[in-house]
């Protein structure tokens, strides 16, 4: 036992030193901190040791995880048509003020929300085996990477510029522009034994939106903000990826450790569960949580749907879960308590494509109704 005080960052205690377990990790410690606080729904905190001690007394300071709090989505506030044919993918660009969806009908829309009408469009397949990246203003194709044998069934673009593909010939390829913009294959992943079907990677959040001090107020020093982001795994941990597969598996990588120089196919840490392939993969925004869904009716890490579950998508806070399925709807899963916390019907038909927006307003979803859908809480 340590004879402990905790703080928070400016430094105001939270009752009196205490006797702590030296063996007490994150868990241990945010729920004393949110007993405490009293807090109903019971929120994550990080913690790091301060320089400062006080007549042998180890001082640990602790910061709330989410600078802001994200309302469950419980109502259809808007239904767009356009696509002639099933919306199979979905995503909102970063300020949430725009959409772009993916179609059967070979065609990918940027919408304008506002307006609810089509921005710009433009025509792309992977059925070649090629991962196509255009130049969206001039509405063109700058590079093309080819190598698979087979459809390119994802794309991810890493953080340090890397680019990931999942094919249906079984392999994930990762691949690295040149500053004559031309795409250089890097490495080649190969332990699935089926159809790659999603990949995820643990900074997506990151890039996606970048850093938000809400409050303006960080008072802490930049070595004390070097202990926080220490004792994080989020950001400052190297960059991991997530694979979904047909072969019932999901594979956690993380390239830049395991990868060595000209080394060409590493071996990852195969998370096995699903009784049928696994449709879409997801890391929380805070990097320390893997959803994944699967056409076995379950999103892991728990089940829920009467039909197979296309996709998944966290909120910004990391408190919430979002899945869509076969079975024409939508749910809203409370991560603490795992359990329900909506059940969203509206879509006439299959689910297959659902986003939340970075800014935590509106959820996005379509499917074989050919309609895209926006959810408010």
């Amino acid at each position: 036992m340590a004879m402990c005080l905790l703080t928070d960052a400016e430094g105001t205690p939270l009752g009196s030193a205490m006797y702590i377990s030296r063996n007490a990790g994150q868990l241990q410690l945010t729920s004393l901190v949110n007993k405490f606080l009293n807090n109903e729904e019971k929120l994550s905190y990080t913690f790091y040791i301060s320089d400062e001690e006080l007549l042998n007394v180890l001082k640990i300071v602790y910061r709330q995880e989410a600078v802001f709090r994200i309302r469950p989505v419980y109502r259809c506030s808007q239904s767009i048509d356009g696509h002639k044919g099933d919306i199979l993918c979905l995503s909102f660009s970063p300020d949430g003020k725009q959409l772009a969806s993916g179609s059967g009908d070979k065609t990918v829309r940027l919408w304008d929300l506002n307006t609810e009408t089509p921005i710009r469009r433009f025509v792309t397949c992977g059925k070649d085996g090629d991962a196509r990246i255009w130049d969206f203003t001039q509405k063109r194709t700058l590079i093309v990477l080819s190598g698979h044998t087979k459809a390119v069934t994802c794309v991810k673009w890493g953080g340090d510029g890397t680019i990931y593909t999942g094919s249906e010939d079984s392999t994930i390829r990762m691949w690295e522009i040149t500053q004559q913009g031309q795409g250089v294959l890097k490495h080649i992943l190969t332990d699935h034994a089926s159809w790659v079907n999603s990949l995820g990677l643990s900074t997506e959040y990151v890039l996606r939106t970048g850093p938000f001090d809400h409050t303006r107020q960080i008072t802490c020093s930049d070595e004390e903000m070097k202990k926080i982001h220490q004792s994080k795994r989020k950001v400052d941990s190297p960059e991991r990826l997530v694979s979904g597969s047909d072969d019932f598996t999901t594979i956690l990588w993380e390239p830049s450790v395991s990868l060595q120089p000209k080394q060409k196919m590493v071996t990852g840490t195969r998370l096995t569960g699903h009784q049928q392939l696994v449709n879409h993969v997801y890391f929380s925004p805070n990097g320390q949580w893997i959803a994944s869904a699967s056409f076995d009716k379950s999103v892991k890490l728990w089940d829920g749907h009467a039909k197979s579950v296309y996709q998944i998508s966290w909120s910004a806070d990391s408190r919430m879960l979002l899945s869509c399925s076969a079975d024409s709807t939508l749910k809203v899963w409370d991560i603490s308590t795992k359990k329900l916390k909506h059940n969203l019907s509206g879509h006439r038909a299959e689910v297959y494509a659902v986003d939340w927006s970075p800014d935590g307003e509106k959820v996005a979803s379509g499917g074989a109704d050919k309609a895209l859908k926006l959810w408010r809480g």
